[in-house]
């Protein structure tokens, strides 16, 4: 069965989504696995330090796993070819785990009942690093932040639509300081 695998399938990109996906499963079989896993008042109320970092393997359901395991493979393999492994894992763990700690501000001061799960804030740091360095890529990569940020909102899915703002900030600000 692994004689079709190859060294090469091993990216740093794939190791991030085979973990992903294996915390998923963790959590969906955890009882209250979102709530220890993923980021909210928990993080301090119960001293759960683990949170800012778990929350972004924990998701909202298959759909949502599989959007952003689908946009990472994308990303982050280009990161990967283009700059390195290290430079992607760097990229995906400092500024996941900032955008995690920028988010819970936002909801300790603006909205307390949620609980924060997904990748999604990472992805948009990479977003945003990748808008940094392709001009001709930023408009549309802005574009997309917004349409997946708002429409989801306009139909009433419960989205983070400030981690993403937050995430693409972050990246676009940590690929302004490694430049």
């Amino acid at each position: 069965m692994f004689k079709n695998f190859s060294r090469s399938d091993f990216t740093a990109t794939n190791i991030l989504i085979i973990i992903t996906v294996l915390m998923y499963v963790i959590q969906i079989n955890m009882s209250n696995g979102g709530l220890y896993l993923g980021l909210n008042l928990y993080f301090i109320v119960y001293d759960f330090w683990w949170q800012p970092l778990s929350t972004m393997f924990a998701h909202g359901g298959i759909a949502h796993l599989g959007m952003n395991m689908f946009v990472l493979y994308q990303f982050g393999n280009l990161i990967e070819r283009s700059r390195s492994s290290k430079e992607l894992l760097l990229l995906y763990f400092i500024c996941g785990i900032l955008t995690s700690l920028f988010s819970f501000l936002y909801i300790y001061f603006l909205d307390p009942n949620v609980n924060l799960v997904g990748a999604s804030g990472a992805i948009c740091a990479i977003l945003g690093y990748v808008a940094y360095y392709d001009k001709v890529q930023r408009s549309g990569i802005i574009t997309w932040i917004l349409l997946i940020s708002v429409a989801p909102l306009l139909i009433g899915l419960p989205i983070a639509w400030y981690a993403h703002f937050i995430g693409l900030a972050i990246g676009f600000i940590y690929a302004f300081i490694r430049k």
